[in-house]
């Protein structure tokens, strides 16, 4: 697996990798979030130009993107818009490495820490992200740039599951 920042041409496939990665939220009976479509190329296409869009390739199969991360920094931290795994490529450490990828480039933009918002009761979202070393933050923990984002996914419905901000030290 190689990660890269993300290419003009690689947009359209992060739509696909994150309409395959909601595909599992069937299950778990939030069809919303499976139907729920992929962020636009015009707000990937600003991550990308920003710096702060990549994908991880697969090394076996062409260098094909299997997963991607987006964010920004918010209030000294770098907050981690999406990251989404497609379903073919899980279980084998891509989302973590993505993620430890991110940490890095944070650390080098100076920034203290990485911060997301996620369901709480999903496997693959705030108990898997605890295990990699996050933390729930507590609302009086939250920064105004946090708060702005969970308005803003509460607005979306999101909150229609139980949700948190999560945050962790960047060493």
């Amino acid at each position: 697996m190689r990660i890269r920042p993300a290419a003009p041409a690689d947009l359209p496939l992060l739509q696909d990798i994150e309409r395959a990665a909601g595909e599992p939220f069937r299950t778990l009976g939030m069809t919303e979030i499976a139907d729920d479509e992929p962020p636009a190329l015009d707000l990937l296409e600003r991550f990308r130009k920003a710096g702060h869009a990549w994908i991880a390739e697969d090394d076996g199969d062409a260098g094909r993107p299997v997963a991607y991360l987006i964010g920004e920094p918010v209030d000294g931290a770098f907050h981690i818009e999406q990251v989404s795994v497609h379903p073919d490529a899980a279980h084998r450490g891509v989302g973590r490495a993505l993620i430890a990828y991110a940490a890095d480039r944070a650390r080098d933009q100076g920034l203290t820490g990485l911060t997301l918002t996620t369901f709480t009761e999903v496997p693959w979202n705030a108990p898997y992200y605890e295990r990699i070393g996050f933390r729930p933050l507590t609302d009086p923990e939250l920064t105004p740039g946090l708060r702005k984002i969970r308005a803003a996914e509460a607005e979306h419905g999101l909150d229609r599951w139980p949700r948190v901000c999560m945050h962790r030290t960047v060493t």
